[in-house]
């Protein structure tokens, strides 16, 4: 199964340092989550791993091999990611999208093949957009417009997922039914996801481990149990919190919180 590792990592725009000496490894064939306050580098961090931003210095390594000395394609084939509010071009069917995410295991300007149509009728089935499949994306409502940028994603057939807010903009509904679908593909595929959220209770919920982030920093890195405690949400984002066990799920849950006077 892929590994994902990040070694001394230091990033920044320009002459601005946002992270600076990084260690991370992310656990295969599970759901992690990162969190932290605005500007603390959590998509950042993100897009660096996936090789949408290069780093000043240290490493990325997929599956022991550094990122950036690996043929694209090959990246490609083993991580897919998300970013934050994507756009399709305008009358672009559903179809034709999810059909996007076979481009790294095509040559040249080759036709579709029989595999890749069936990850795509299956992409589409998972994701609940059979129905929809001849809509234009823009015909569609936030929730399902995202569940097809993920249907695009998980037809890529990567062992990875990454996910910059996957859930920003949407109502709590349609929120739900986007985190519900993930922890589905990752229970049933196998598939290791990572994403960036900023809802407490939802990282909760539905990762298998936290990372907890504040100024480029790893403030703490486990379970939500290991994560989701008043002093480290305290040191992260300055707020004072009670925290419960939520009744339905046994999750951690953040009932109420106050600013820190």
């Amino acid at each position: 199964m892929t590994s994902l590792t990040a070694k001394n990592l230091s990033i920044g725009y320009e002459e601005r340092l946002i992270v600076e000496g990084l260690n991370v490894s992310f656990s295969k064939g599970m759901i992690t989550s990162i969190i932290g306050p605005n500007g603390c580098g959590k998509s950042t961090i993100l897009k660096t791993m996936a090789r949408l931003h290069k780093a000043k210095s240290g490493a990325v390594y997929l599956d022991g091999r550094e990122i950036h000395e690996t043929p694209t394609k090959e990246i490609a084939k083993k991580l897919a990611v998300l970013p934050q509010s994507p756009e399709a071009p305008a009358g672009l069917t559903v179809y034709e999208l999810v059909s996007y995410g076979r481009t790294p295991h095509q040559s040249g300007f080759s036709r579709l093949s029989p595999h890749d149509r069936k990850m795509i009728d299956w992409s589409l089935d998972v994701t609940g957009l059979s129905d929809l499949k001849d809509r234009e994306v823009d015909e569609l409502s936030g929730g399902q417009r995202q569940r097809a940028w993920i249907a695009m994603a998980i037809a890529q057939e990567t062992e990875i997922l990454m996910l910059d807010e996957p859930t920003t903009y949407l109502d709590l509904a349609h929120q739900l039914e986007v985190l519900q679908l993930l922890g589905k593909i990752n229970q049933d595929e196998g598939r290791t996801i990572i994403m960036v959220i900023h809802d407490l209770n939802q990282a909760a919920r539905f990762s298998h481990e936290i990372l907890a982030l504040k100024n480029g920093r790893i403030i703490s890195q486990g379970t939500p149990f290991d994560v989701m405690k008043e002093d480290i949400i305290k040191g992260v984002f300055g707020i004072d919190t009670h925290i419960i066990a939520d009744p339905r799920t046994g999750k951690p849950a953040m009932i109420s919180y106050d600013l820190i006077k």
